[in-house]
């Protein structure tokens, strides 16, 4: 099968253009929210191969790469409803949403204004916000100030390694660090970093009523396992993966079996035949590969090893 093609796309939400990279023509639609530090590129390993059974829609956020920074204040209402706004162009009917990190919290907020346009949620490395405690809000804005001190190319160049494992090879390393470069701006970034820095969602998950798949690096420095763990034990009926080898950016990290996981995810919900063996798509079934019995009745947690 030839690739889809990518194509690009512009919507008008509160007054800015937002650009939206699109693939595929059949399926279920899928929206990609990128994190903080990124653009529509950090999920290059994600957009091909996804739109071979979906239509996939993945932004660059507004004041990010290729979109028209905000009309200022943009907090985190405005995000979601400016995703929202972007599936209301795109797709007709309500679509599945797959959010990275700040991404995540987006995802979540998208959900809760808007339930009708989301089918499901992915939440990748992803919190409740940080706002929850008064030190990560500050270490949020800190962000800003480090931005403007040292320009997006020093600032890209020092927070790249955080978002990986360790063991992440130097390539791996420098892509999250050009896309970074080639992303990240003021005041854009500001307004996402104050989005954040005002989030605490740990009250309104419980009112989640959607399938939801929670995703987490092994390694991951930033959000964590245990903010991931939390976030599922809060959302009714979620699941919880943990990705071995990866860090905080895991679907760049580890992008095959991240997709993997989300594309059986994604046909779990649609009810899709599995290409591989026709037979109909259970619960994550890429998780042959792990050892053990699969999710527990209390934490839901599918047990990867480490590879």
């Amino acid at each position: 099968m030839n690739a889809p093609a990518v194509s690009g796309a512009h919507i008008i939400a509160s007054g800015s253009r937002i650009h939206v990279d699109t693939a595929g023509r059949h399926g279920s639609p899928v929206l990609l929210l990128h994190g903080i530090g990124s653009s529509a590129a950090s999920f290059a390993g994600q957009l091909i191969e996804l739109a071979r059974q979906h239509r996939v829609m993945a932004w660059d956020a507004p004041g990010y790469a290729r979109s028209d920074d905000p009309k200022l204040p943009f907090r985190m209402d405005d995000f979601a409803d400016a995703a929202a706004t972007v599936l209301t162009a795109l797709a007709p009917g309500p679509a599945h949403v797959v959010g990275v990190s700040w991404g995540g919290v987006i995802a979540t907020r998208l959900a809760l204004r808007h339930p009708g346009l989301v089918r499901s949620l992915v939440l990748a490395d992803s919190t409740r916000g940080s706002g929850r405690t008064p030190e990560g809000a500050a270490a949020m804005r800190e962000r800003v100030h480090e931005l403007t001190r040292d320009g997006v190319h020093q600032f890209a160049h020092a927070r790249a390694p955080r978002l990986l494992s360790a063991r992440a090879p130097a390539s791996a390393v420098a892509a999250v660090r050009d896309v970074m470069a080639a992303s990240v701006r003021l005041p854009g970034y500001a307004e996402a970093a104050a989005s954040m820095a005002d989030t605490d969602h740990t009250a309104a998950l419980p009112g989640l009523k959607l399938p939801t798949l929670v995703l987490v690096g092994e390694h991951d420095q930033i959000t964590g396992v245990e903010e991931s763990r939390t976030v599922q034990r809060l959302v009714p009926d979620s699941r919880l993966t943990v990705i071995p080898g990866a860090g905080h950016l895991a679907n760049q990290e580890r992008p095959d079996l991240f997709t993997a996981l989300v594309a059986d995810f994604l046909a779990e919900q649609d009810g899709f035949l599995s290409e591989q063996d026709g037979t109909a798509a259970g619960p994550a079934t890429t998780a042959d590969a792990h050892q053990g019995d699969g999710p527990g009745p209390s934490t839901k947690e599918d047990p990867w090893t480490s590879d």
